[in-house]
């Protein structure tokens, strides 16, 4: 789960994925494409919006997305276009490419609640707990 600073969408997306496959054996992490958060908790709002549906992403940390992902990753979801061109900036393979995609089914960008209100981290996580619930069938069915 890939954004800009790796403090309001990414990590909600990371732990509603976590959330929703905590009985397979899948490995999620999020990270930014900017250094500006390294080493920082989520955005307060993140936490609490996450907490309101029992999600805890308070121990979280802020990392910047590596190359190294590529080869740790299988997917690598994108909150939006920019991201996703940053990310496949870093790509040195087709196959890289490949893992990388928005994590909006119908291609759009999480809109980034950073500078706004609490209402924008709610929506960030209402489409994110929607993509998630995708992504565990679109798992299930690669699996078979």
């Amino acid at each position: 789960m890939v954004c800009l600073g790796n403090i309001c969408r990414s990590p909600l997306a990371q732990g509603i994925l976590e959330s929703k496959v905590k009985d397979l054996q899948i490995e999620v992490d999020s990270a930014g494409t900017a250094a500006y958060h390294i080493g920082n908790s989520p955005d307060p709002r993140s936490i609490a919006v996450g907490k309101k549906c029992n999600i805890d992403i308070s121990r979280q940390k802020a990392r910047q997305f590596s190359p190294s992902d590529f080869k740790a990753f299988t997917h690598i979801f994108a909150m939006d276009r920019s991201n996703n061109e940053n990310i496949i900036a870093k790509t040195t393979s087709e196959e890289d490419v490949k893992k990388v995609r928005l994590i909006l089914s119908n291609q759009n960008d999480v809109p980034d609640p950073y500078y706004g209100e609490a209402e924008g981290f709610e929506n960030c996580f209402t489409l994110l707990d929607d993509a998630c619930h995708q992504i565990l069938n679109s798992l299930h069915n690669e699996s078979r």
